[in-house]
This record gives C-alpha cells, structure tokens and sequence, in this order.
C-alpha cells in the first residue's frame, strides 16, 4: 500500500490548489487523485473550446442530469462539471468573480468563524496574479492569471450601451470597490489560453517528487478504522488501488461528488444510508442536505450581425482566418470566453446588496448549447444570486460509477420565481433598449408575453442552472453542518471537505474564485496544524 502524508481526492479546482500549497513544503508528501484524465486537450486550453466541452457528458465533463424538478414542470435539469485536471475551471466560462463583501460576513453569522470578509480577503489576493495591477483589494503574483479578454467581441459594446440608455449602474472593477453594476469581465486567461487552476497550481509543480498525480482514478470509499480516516480505495481500469494517508485525508470532488464519496463510506443520515444497506460509520444527517445552485434564464435573439458567433456560409472564410490567427497569435474570436459583459443588479430599490447577475453571451444560447440554430445572434442570461430553494443529493445506488440523485429544487420557493420574474423582466428591458436597434432580430422563444402568470409558465419551461451547485458538506456548528470552520469533518479524525461543498450559503456571482480561495485558506489552517 502507497503511503503519503496527505491524500486529496479530487483533481479539481481546490484539488490542485491543495497539492500545490502543500508540496511547498519539501519534506511534505502529497498524492492527488482525479478520476478523469490529464488536462492536455485544445479544447482546454483554447478559450472557446468550452463550447464543445460544456454541452455534453464525455471524457472531460460528468454531464450529470438532476432528478425531475417540480419547479420546472418536472424537467431534468442539465449539470455539467469538469471531470480533468482543473475540474470545472478547465471546461467553464472562466469568469473570475469574488462576490460581495457581505456574503462572507454572512458566512460567519451562519457559523463559519474566522470566514469574515476580512479573513477571506488575503486568500483572494494570495491566489490572484490581476494584470490590472495591485490595489488593496486586488492580488499580484499570484497562481492564477486574471484578465481581460483578449479580443473582445464588438456586440459586447452594445449591451454596455443598452445598459447606459436604461440608465444602469456602471462599474470598471467588479472585484474592486464596487460590485454592483455593468461591466467586462474578467477571466482566468493568460496570452489568450485559459488559465485553469491546474494550469496556475499543478502544472509548474508536476516535477515536485513529493507530488504524486494519479488520474482516470475513480475513488470509491474512504476507509474508517476506530473514528479516523486512515485511506483511500480507488479504481483505475476495474484494477482496485489503496492509498494511505498518515496525517489527513482532504476530498475536494465538489458539490455533488464529494457528499457521495461520504455516503458511500458510511458518513451520512443513517436513515439514507440504511436504504442502501450501508452500514453507517458515523451519522451525519447534513451529508448532502442544503445543495442550492443559481437558478438561471436566458433570451435569445437572432441577429445579421455576423459578429455575433454562429453557423452561417458568409462567416465560414472570417472563421478559418481566425484559426490561424489564433494559432499564431493567440488573438481573435476564439480567446472569448462568451460571457464577455454583464452586471449585477438589484430586483428593487430595498434590497441593500444585488440580488441578480446577468451574462450576455454573444451568440446564441440554448438549452445549454445542446440545441444549435443556423445563423447568428446573441444572449443574455439573468440569475437569482441568494436563492431560497434548497435541494439534495442522495445516492442512487452503491455503485461508485452511478451519478448520484441531484435535486437542487429549483424556484421550489416562491420567492426565488419572484425575484427571477424581476430579473426577466430588466433583460428585456436591456434588449429593448435603442442601442440593439441596429443588430436585434427574431426573439428565439418567450414572444408576445405580457401577464407575469405567462412568463412565470415559460420560465418553468426553460429556466435552469448557471453552473453554481454548493452547500451539500457545509460548514457551521448547528446540527446539520458537516463540516467546522476549519473544514473537519464532524464526528471523524483526519478527514476534511474543502471545496464548494462547504459554502454555508452561495456566494453572489460566480464560484470559481471562492472554491480556489477556501482551499487556500485551508491549507495555510493544515500548514499550522501540521507545522509544514
């Protein structure tokens, strides 16, 4: 059996945060299992390529479905998650976003202490390499490269226009001094690639000899002896592997695999657990309790604006130029990330902090790019940022292989339906406005409603996640947190979560940044505990 003074499962975001922090350490020995392959395809690394990657279930993407939502008609919603080295951060958007300030305090107020604004802050900065330079909010030197898009696509410019004619707030930093208004986002590239986690942390350190990277390793239990979590089984190939941890065992598979990987070693609601004839190790009544996730809709519009991306005859001679021209100079359509612009908007005067983000994509989104459409046009999403609704994810089935229940219980609240309606309602306002006048064609659905009874019925027709799952392992100190402030795992030694699973509450934007912040933050927590 393998010995390694940390074993960290999952190769993901946090995971190659982890395995990086950690191995700074020399005498430190580390081993990081991914249970999907290296990270070496172009559609990685080419900022585009999410395009490809995103929409269905294959070699790099788990593609998993939810259960039926009765808030969505009794749709399955579609949840995709990087199954590679970087995890999702090498197959998303790449928008790095914080959040705001007040969702950490909040965290603290839930029970995680010492997880304040002020304490996360220097995680933040650690991690950051801002191209735009340092400032006391913003990191410099850091693993992970931010940016702006390198080309950035025309139409861009005319929903920041639209935005500014409906009288909009603006913001040059959403990072920064001020969260709430519209603006370009920033992006997890350098030189026009994407700039992954594992592209940031693991791969300049590979060649570390007390790091050892394992993929196509499919963890299948935590072993327990005596309350303390001593390793890992694994499989590569159907071949069953077994890796020793002497000081800790850290799971960072994410929102939905890391509550599986506890259940399917013992950890859990024993009631859950008992359906499946698990016998329960330790019962943890939270494990896979408090999943919530951006409930998200989008509008489309088809446009002759042939700047927007899309599938026409006029525009295949201006996309091979673009090949070479990526080829050569990393420049062009393909650094886009799509999601260039958006905003975060309050739904109504009293709400102290926004409560909407919008995405405005610059080609046609459907039915999370599964569905393709000839010609061009363009997109804009809006997403309820704090939803109400809360979920679960529950085993299948004791087969490691089989994806687990996943029930975010999508606008199951009233008032997530309510603040989403509000959220509808200013992006059609936005694509209203004059400044589409120029490029704006068809509208792709949703036509000629008017009554809020009639876009309540579309909006659970089409609405579904912005890729945003958290909460399933949260941290706290009430009776269903999973986890304490120092992401231990209650009731077994030597076993932590650190990844978005831990999020006591969503954070108000993306979650990518936050995910790479936690796992920073917990290992310079490891660090001291261990005396690294």
């Amino acid at each position: 059996m393998d010995k390694f003074d940390f074993v960290i499962i999952g190769g993901g975001s946090a995971g190659c945060t982890l395995a990086a922090r950690l191995t700074e350490n020399p005498n430190t020995s580390v081993c990081l299992l991914e249970a999907g392959p290296k990270d070496d395809s172009f559609l990685i690394h080419v900022p585009a390529g999410a395009a490809a990657l995103m929409p269905k279930k294959g070699k790099h993407n788990w593609g998993y479905e939810t259960v039926p939502q009765k808030g969505l008609n009794g749709r399955q919603g579609f949840q995709p998650r990087g199954k590679t080295l970087g995890g999702s951060s090498s197959i998303n958007a790449m928008i790095y976003i914080r959040g705001d300030k007040t969702d950490y305090d909040h965290w603290e107020e839930l029970g995680a202490k010492g997880w304040g604004w002020e304490d996360v802050l220097p995680y933040f900065k650690k991690s950051e390499n801002c191209e735009a330079g340092e400032t006391g909010l913003r990191g410099s030197g850091g693993p992970l490269n931010v940016t702006k898009v390198r080309t950035p696509n025309p139409i861009g410019q005319v929903y920041l226009d639209a935005c500014d004619q409906i009288q909009l707030p603006k913001t040059t930093d959403f990072n920064g001094e001020k969260f709430e208004g519209t603006g370009r986002y920033e992006v997890t590239q350098k030189e026009g690639q994407r700039w992954s986690a594992a592209k940031g942390y693991l791969t300049p350190n590979l060649d570390r000899p007390n790091l050892t990277v394992i993929t196509n390793a499919h963890t299948t239990k935590i072993n327990i002896d005596g309350g303390k979590a001593v390793s890992v089984r694994y499989e590569i190939n159907g071949e069953v592997h077994t890796v020793e941890a002497k000081q800790e065992i850290l799971l960072s598979a994410g929102a939905f695999g890391s509550p599986q990987i506890l259940m399917l070693s013992g950890i859990g609601d024993k009631e859950e657990l008992s359906k499946h004839n698990i016998d329960c190790v330790h019962h943890l009544p939270g494990v896979g309790k408090n999943l919530h996730d951006h409930i998200d809709y989008i509008i489309s519009h088809k446009s002759k604006c042939t700047d927007t991306l899309g599938y026409s005859v006029k525009t295949l001679p201006k996309t091979i130029k673009s090949v070479f021209e990526y080829r050569k100079h990393k420049t062009g359509i393909f650094t886009s990330n799509f999601a260039e612009v958006g905003g975060f908007y309050k739904s109504s005067p009293e709400v102290e902090v926004p409560d909407l983000q919008t995405h405005f994509v610059v080609g046609i989104v459907d039915d999370h790019a599964r569905k393709s459409h000839w010609g061009h046009g363009y997109s804009c999403h809006v997403c309820v940022l704090r939803p109400k609704s809360r979920g679960t994810v529950k085993l299948a089935s004791t087969d490691p292989y089989a994806d687990p229940l996943i029930d975010p219980a999508f606008l199951e609240d009233d008032q997530d339906m309510a603040v989403l309606l509000k959220g509808v309602k200013l992006i059609e306002q936005i694509l209203s406005a004059p400044a589409f006048d120029a490029v704006r064609g068809e509208r792709l659905y949703a036509k000629g409603i008017k009554s809020d009874e009639e876009w309540e019925t579309e909006i659970r027709k089409r609405a579904d996640t912005v890729y945003h799952p958290v909460g399933t392992c949260k941290m706290g100190v009430d009776d269903m947190a999973v986890v304490d402030p120092e992401c231990k795992v209650y009731g077994i030694k030597s076993l932590r979560v650190i990844d978005a699973s831990v999020m006591p509450q969503l954070n108000s934007g993306n979650t990518n940044a936050p995910t790479i912040m936690i796992a920073e933050k917990c290992a310079d927590m490891i660090k001291a505990e261990n005396k690294l």
